[in-house]
């Protein structure tokens, strides 16, 4: 299968039916905190609904539309960044992502964006990397600051999360404003 080292104790690994169980145990032990900021943790509620995405996102691996990875922490699940969407008719990707709690802090996922981000600018020759979060989502929005994208605007009523509808800023990085970071 398809493996990104990012570091040492650091890989991106495209998403397998036997991660089905991890990401269960994951969103079972951290359903509250994955709930402010995304929206389909209180529907995971089996091995089922992981094992429906993964083949999902497999499916759309194959056919070039995606990129699901999970994040690998010391050869453990740690969480998920992905291609949510990759366009190349526009030559741009989506990158969605999120990591368990107890490892938030440690650049995994900043280290892990990164990566993806070369390998959409270096592989697949891709000219624009664009990321959508909460407008109170800061974590989400510092690691997008902190990584030099622009943010390109807001759109309001963007998703509702739980109870809740919120806004979303809209982040891009285009591949001729980088530096030799990527």
């Amino acid at each position: 299968m398809f493996k990104m080292e990012v570091e040492e104790d650091l890989a991106l690994a495209l998403v397998e039916p036997k991660f089905a169980s991890k990401y269960l145990a994951i969103v079972s032990n951290q359903r509250d905190y994955l709930s402010e900021w995304l929206a389909w943790p209180p529907h995971a509620k089996n091995e089922e609904f992981f094992l429906s995405f993964i083949k999902k996102s497999l499916h759309e691996y194959a056919d070039g539309k995606s990129l699901v990875c999970a994040i690998m922490f010391k050869s453990e699940v740690a969480g998920n960044i992905s291609f949510n969407t990759i366009n190349h008719d526009l030559q741009k990707v989506e990158i969605g992502y999120w990591l368990r709690r107890d490892l938030q802090g440690k650049g995994i996922v900043s280290k892990s964006l990164s990566k993806l981000i070369n390998y959409a600018f270096t592989e697949l020759n891709m000219q624009k990397v664009e990321i959508s979060a909460a407008v109170d989502n800061q974590a989400s929005r510092s690691v997008c600051e902190r990584l030099g994208f622009k943010q390109e605007g807001i759109i309001t009523r963007a998703e509702r999360l739980n109870d809740r509808v919120v806004d979303h800023v809209i982040y891009g990085l285009s591949r001729n404003s980088v530096t030799e970071n990527y």
